[in-house]
């Protein structure tokens, strides 16, 4: 089974309203894959990619620093002082102060800048290229059932993801940590996407879509799981 079967597998498993995004890093920008044309935020390119565009994007195309940074196309060094403090997030609300914006990315995952030129993104059920990691947005009863379906043979768990922004909880941190994760996203992301109230967030590791998608097949012939 290829990955654009896996994507059609989640949609007839779960009945998923929105196409899971495939994301992979990329060193060289990808040939066969076109440019983004214009600047957008990560979480409006998540968005273009559930709604079926296939693009990349290099730093130039990245229009917010924390997608920039999160995803290591840019080093937070070459941004300014009041930007490398957080001072401006502190009028709009995201956080009381300086310190608390510190202390908050202290423990923020990022990709290391310097490695990756690239950013691909596409709808799962179009994606020419291996992901690593495949995003989705949700209904907690489905959040659920996908981590059920990590936990089936492993016994392992996901991981939670606080309000941080979600280019660093639902894309570097799956990345990084290779663990399915899920969360709620945070204030600016839900906003720019547009998002229901009921929506929740989960990603996948690359590398675990093929055993998490098997469970689900396999969960839906038990007790708990069977369909009505």
């Amino acid at each position: 089974m290829d990955y654009n079967e896996f994507g059609e597998k989640l949609n007839e498993f779960l009945k998923l309203e929105n196409e899971p995004v495939a994301i992979k890093w990329s060193v060289k920008e990808p040939k066969n894959v076109e440019k983004e044309e214009e600047k957008s935020s990560f979480c409006t390119k998540l968005m273009k990619a559930m709604k079926g565009e296939m693009f990349y994007a290099t730093a130039e195309e990245e229009g917010c620093m924390g997608g920039a940074r999160y995803s290591g196309l840019k080093d937070i060094r070459e941004y300014s002082a009041n930007v490398q403090s957080g001072a401006f997030m502190v009028p709009k609300g995201l956080y009381k102060d300086i310190p608390a914006v510190q202390r908050s990315r202290k423990d923020e995952t990022y990709i290391n800048p310097g490695i990756f030129n690239a950013v691909v993104f596409a709808p799962l059920n179009r994606a020419e290229f291996e992901p690593d990691v495949i995003f989705m947005i949700c209904n907690a009863k489905q959040g659920m059932e996908i981590l059920h379906a990590n936990a089936y043979d492993s016994g392992e768990h996901g991981l939670g993801a606080d309000a941080v922004p979600i280019c660093s909880s639902m894309a570097a941190t799956p990345y990084m940590a290779g663990k399915v994760t899920y969360g709620f996203g945070d204030v600016a992301a839900r906003k720019n996407m547009g998002l229901d109230q009921e929506d929740i967030m989960i990603s996948i590791p690359g590398s675990d879509l093929s055993r998490v998608v098997s469970n689900l097949g396999e969960m839906r012939t038990k007790m708990f799981f069977k369909e009505e």
